[in-house]
């Protein structure tokens, strides 16, 4: 794209919805997009002057129109396609300057919204700004939606990680994956019936697990930038499943500029999201560096940095971190997304970086990281 046409771009941009017939431009589907996701806020400019607020009736109800948005899709619009510090200002002119306060104010209109993922993260993009029963509200819609969430992932992850099938113990526990068959047909010959040439079976035999004891520490570092919420979700369900796990010490450390470790929370899903706040810079290398203290068998220690490694702070800093952590004998995975989805947005070049001083890169599902620790703990 030449420079007249980013230009043009960005003055449609400005300008709104009804610059579209005297801007004519190439424009990509994203920057359609940010233009529909703009103007649903700054298109409120026009209310009270007489001026539609639909421009276009006709538009298909699976579109991103801005008549199409809602508040929770418009918030995950923003976080996606503009930089934080732009998002920052988009955020605080919906609360200051078009009074889209009652959103998290007022808990009839919050009541009012379907619990969903959506939501929770406009709940924690806008947790500083409640107050009172709001909060109460806000409480409950994070503990249905991680609970959904929670109930997904739980059992495959448990499986996963707690063990292998045991061919000597038997087990009441009917489930179709531990069905022992060879054990179920010879219990079972007796009841052969060669009239029929038919086998009757009275009872079913199941295979019970080998517990894996796992005396491991598992390090969760997760960056709480907007652009993380999906991953900011599913690391605190995660941390919540880890800890339930036997012979398994979790720490969970949240950071932005600041670091706070909520390791006496990490078994609380709802605590660890109640105590978040979506936004902010990002300094990696000092929550890297304050994960290296808690470190306490370094080849029995898996770090997982949940992050998008736009670093804000010094990268030398971090690459230092990343490089002794490595050096020691610590595991790390570096998890550009954490979510069902497994779609990443990431500095490459940082990312890069740290997988030439030894930190693994990838984008996975919470499935996915569970068989990626029971690799790097055998």
């Amino acid at each position: 794209m030449n420079a007249k046409q980013t230009k043009l771009i960005r003055w449609r941009h400005i300008l709104g919805r009804f610059s579209e017939n005297k801007l004519q431009c190439q424009i990509s589907a994203e920057d359609l997009r940010r233009e529909a996701a703009l103007d649903y806020l700054y298109g409120k400019e026009y209310q009270g002057r007489g001026v539609r607020g639909e421009h276009n009736t006709d538009k298909n109800p699976g579109s991103l129109d801005p008549s199409q948005l809602t508040v929770p899709t418009w918030i995950h619009e923003i976080q996606e396609l503009f930089p934080k510090e732009t998002v920052e200002v988009i955020e605080k002119h919906a609360i200051d300057r078009y009074h889209l306060t009652e959103l998290v104010t007022d808990p009839k209109v919050l009541e009012t919204l379907e619990p969903s993922q959506d939501l929770l993260k406009m709940v924690l993009t806008f947790r500083g700004r409640m107050q009172g029963e709001v909060l109460n509200v806000a409480r409950r819609i994070v503990r249905e939606v991680v609970e959904e969430i929670k109930q997904k992932l739980e059992k495959d992850i448990r499986r996963t990680l707690l063990g292998k099938l045991n061919p000597f113990q038997q087990s009441p526990l009917k489930i179709a994956q531990n069905l022992d068959w060879r054990g179920t047909l010879r219990q079972n010959l007796k009841n052969y019936d060669p009239e029929t040439q038919q086998l009757v079976i009275e009872k079913v035999r199941f295979f019970s697990r080998v517990e894996r004891q796992l005396p491991w520490q598992v390090i969760l570092c997760v960056d709480e930038s907007g652009s993380m919420a999906d991953s900011v979700i599913h690391s605190a369900v995660m941390a919540g499943i880890l800890t339930s796990l036997p012979a398994l010490k979790v720490n969970l450390v949240i950071f932005d500029t600041a670091v706070v470790d909520l390791s006496d929370r990490a078994d609380d899903p709802i605590e660890v999201l109640m105590s978040v706040q979506l936004g902010g810079g990002t300094d990696i290398g000092k929550a890297l560096t304050y994960c290296e203290q808690l470190v306490q068998d370094p080849n029995r220690t898996v770090l997982v940095l949940v992050s998008d490694f736009a670093e804000g702070a010094s990268p030398n800093k971090l690459i230092t971190s990343c490089r002794r952590l490595k050096e020691s004998g610590v595991k790390l995975l570096g998890l550009a997304s954490l979510d069902n989805e497994a779609n990443s947005y990431y500095d490459k070049q940082m990312a890069a970086r740290l997988a030439a001083n030894g930190m693994d890169i990838a984008a996975l599902t919470p499935k996915q990281l569970a068989e990626w620790l029971v690799k790097v703990m055998r």
